[in-house]
């Protein structure tokens, strides 16, 4: 879990710094700044999904993900949880930032590919290297983040240190059907995640993103199940 705590304390100084800053900073910037961080988020979910191999394993994963995540209404209870943060913080007449920086911020940080490796690779080997890197990733990404959105990427801190530990500790029960491709396709529907909030942060669409975050867990197994089933 060391990787986990590092990089979770990585983002709140990032994010400190980002705050520390940002009434210096016109708002003409941080809009503009706010876009490049949506591009380049659309970049990363680009070439993360490209990894995959089977399409067939990608819509099972995501659909039955969005069955699960919908029931659930994970999206619901983020934003649920974005909003108390939000009534305890916010100033008058500035609602709305909080909740939609902590749900943005939180999965900005934990659906990408660095952070599925990262997390089964510690899990697995106890090799933190790349929770390491991806640490200093989200220390810079954190702190250009908060200037835009304002104190709601500190708070998703706390949902790094969940999501990463949670992968962590799960990569255990997962190991029998963690192949290289396995692998490659839990990244491919993580990285059609980050596209999805890529869109959402231009403005572009309000797709409900956390909903498909159970895909993770889904495509390993559809791959194995898919296994026994000729041609596919």
């Amino acid at each position: 879990m060391l990787g986990v705590i590092v990089n979770t304390v990585a983002v709140i100084i990032g994010s400190s710094i980002g705050l520390l800053c940002k009434k210096g900073i016109p708002k003409k910037f941080s809009d503009a700044i706010m876009t490049g961080i949506a591009l380049c988020t659309l970049y990363i979910g680009i070439s993360g999904a490209l990894k995959g191999e089977n399409t067939i394993v990608l819509i099972f994963s995501m659909v039955l993900g969005a069955i699960v995540g919908t029931a659930l209404d994970i999206d619901g209870h983020l934003n649920r949880l974005g909003g108390v943060l939000e009534n305890r913080f916010s100033r008058s007449g500035e609602k709305g930032g909080i909740a939609q920086a902590f749900v943005t911020a939180s999965l900005l940080f934990c659906v990408g590919a660095m952070t599925i490796v990262g997390s089964l690779t510690a899990g697995l080997t106890g090799d933190n290297e790349m929770l390491f890197t991806k640490s200093v990733l989200d220390l810079i990404s954190s702190s250009m983040l908060s200037v835009s959105l304002g104190i709601g990427v500190l708070f998703s801190a706390a949902f790094v240190f969940v999501m990463q530990g949670a992968l962590v500790l799960l990569s255990g029960l997962l190991e029998p059907v963690l192949t290289t491709a396995a692998i490659n396709e839990i990244i491919c529907s993580g990285s059609l995640l980050i596209i999805g909030l890529g869109l959402n942060m231009l403005g572009i669409t309000k797709i409900k993103v956390a909903n498909y975050l159970p895909a993770f867990l889904f495509a390993p197994v559809v791959l194995w199940l898919a296994s026994f089933i000729p041609g596919i």
